[in-house]
């Protein structure tokens, strides 16, 4: 019956840990610019923002507009590639402050 107990602790705590864990890494963002288009992506991987600059809407203006097209998906692609880096990082280090590192076996993180 204790092990049971002790378990359900270590369950309890375990979930504790993984919400803190989760709400830092929500803080993590990340931005990239390029060609006049600036995108932030947030920890969760969603966008934050995404600014066009008048020198980018000129693309489309002169009848480029695959190439506004490319440049966005480039500059989208470029800022969830730099969080996705940060948000590793960020987890392998809480979770080896947290001494939650070897529960999970080494995921890759």
């Amino acid at each position: 019956m204790a092990n049971m107990f002790d378990q359900v602790k270590q369950a309890m705590q375990m979930r504790k840990e993984a919400k803190r864990l989760q709400a830092e890494v929500e803080k993590i963002t990340f931005e990239y610019s390029n060609a006049g288009i600036t995108c932030i992506a947030k920890g969760d991987f969603s966008i934050a923002s995404i600014k066009i600059t008048p020198e980018a809407i000129k693309e489309i203006a002169a009848g480029k507009p695959d190439r506004f097209e490319t440049m966005l998906h480039t500059v989208v692609n470029g800022a969830l590639k730099g969080v996705r880096k940060q948000t590793q990082e960020a987890m392998t280090r809480l979770m080896k402050d947290s001494g939650m590192g070897g529960m999970l076996g080494g995921l890759g993180m």
